[in-house]
């Protein structure tokens, strides 16, 4: 099960000074040609789904697929929600899977920007998730993407940077040198000694959005300034995009001749970036380095007096409503003992994303609320186990 800790993944990555890929998928064929190239070079990555992009996708049904690539995979994997721009989106990739989240407030006022992104920080490491914030504004110029960041550049300032990350508590830390996102227009500039300075203030892994279009020298220049984070999608879209115009050229009929070969064309991609950023050949020391992900599946087993069946499937389905909401909440089932001679009747199947989430889950207000008004006053009798799982 080589879903890892994110926050293990990218320190192993900062102090041994190599950068880890962040690969946008929007599709299926995007998730298997990230992780065949990951597999190929024996790298961790991060597979990650931007906000930006959920019109061309279910994120719940893409996420369910996603989680699932993560698990069945030999090499380090951690899952990222990319722009996510309020609290409940945050709770809702947390709910879905997403062991890493990002809150894109950099275009608000520095204060606006603390305050929302000091808010998701809080609610995601009560769940034990890391979270990048980011600070300065990265534009887009041309492309799939441009659209989506409208407006000029504003770099970020090591001072401020300092600031944001003292009064936020982020783990990594988005900044803006002089990438854009979407493509290039003309020889990118950045302004490394602005990176450098940041680094050496901040000291945690750093993270840039905007890689298509840059140099070797540059991407190496990046990881060498603390990058440790490179997120990446337009060059990903651009290699499909090429290889269906080409099939389109041939006369292919039908949809399956049209993208055939796209897997392969982004895989090429991914692997040029993972050996170019140095995580070729890591994975074994960050499956040694990194705390595998494991989820939590609390479980009770209850008797009901007080009250009749009506009422306790009300109830349930009440619970399963408030307690499902509660952040780091991945599910909340219930269920009838199917043999009527069992001990106990009735059960609760709440899963965790995370050992953190038993004890902010157990001190929630709408968990006590629901606890202490609807369910204990009639369950005196049950049973509360939480067990680590296995997967």
């Amino acid at each position: 099960m080589p879903l890892v800790n994110m926050k293990d993944m990218l320190e192993h990555a900062h102090a041994n000074g190599y950068a880890v890929g962040a690969f946008d998928l929007v599709s299926l064929d995007f998730l298997e040609a990230i992780m065949a190239a990951a597999e190929e070079a024996r790298a961790p990555v991060i597979l990650s789904l931007a906000e930006s992009h959920f019109e061309y996708f279910d994120f719940e049904l893409a996420m369910a697929a996603t989680v699932r690539a993560a698990r069945r995979a030999s090499v380090p994997v951690a899952i990222h929600l990319d722009h996510g721009h309020s609290l409940e989106k945050a709770v809702q990739g947390i709910r879905y899977g997403c062991n890493g989240v990002m809150v894109d407030a950099s275009h608000h006022p520095f204060e606006e920007n603390v305050r929302i992104t000091r808010e998701v920080a809080e609610m995601a490491h009560g769940c034990g998730v890391p979270v990048e914030g980011e600070l300065g504004y990265v534009p887009g110029v041309e492309g799939e993407d441009a659209e989506r960041h409208p407006g000029e550049i504003a770099y970020t300032t090591p001072e401020e940077a300092e600031r944001f990350v003292r009064e936020t508590g982020v783990d990594f830390l988005a900044v803006s040198i002089g990438t854009v996102h979407g493509r290039m227009k003309g020889e990118p500039r950045l302004d490394f000694e602005r990176l450098k300075d940041i680094n050496a203030r901040l000291g945690i892994p750093l993270v840039i959005h905007g890689g298509t279009g840059l140099s070797d020298e540059q991407f190496r220049r990046l990881i060498a300034g603390g990058v440790t984070k490179i997120n990446y999608y337009t060059a990903l879209s651009d290699a499909a995009a090429g290889v269906i115009r080409g099939n389109a050229a041939t006369d292919a009929k039908g949809y399956t001749a049209l993208v055939a070969g796209i897997r392969e064309a982004m895989k090429a991609e991914c692997l040029r970036c993972i050996r170019l950023w140095g995580s070729e050949g890591r994975a074994e020391e960050v499956l040694e380095h990194a705390r595998p992900w494991r989820e939590v599946e609390h479980l009770i087993v209850y008797n009901v007096e007080g009250i009749d069946e009506d009422e306790v499937l009300a109830r349930a389905e009440e619970g399963r409503r408030v307690l499902g909401a509660i952040p780091g909440v991945r599910s909340a089932e219930t269920g009838v003992a199917v043999n009527g001679d069992a001990k106990y009747r009735y059960c609760w199947l709440v899963r965790f994303c995370h050992p953190a989430v038993i004890d902010s889950y157990r001190d929630h207000p709408d968990h006590v609320r629901f606890a202490d008004e609807k369910f204990r006053p009639v369950a005196g009798d049950r049973i509360s186990i939480d067990f680590l799982l296995d997967e």
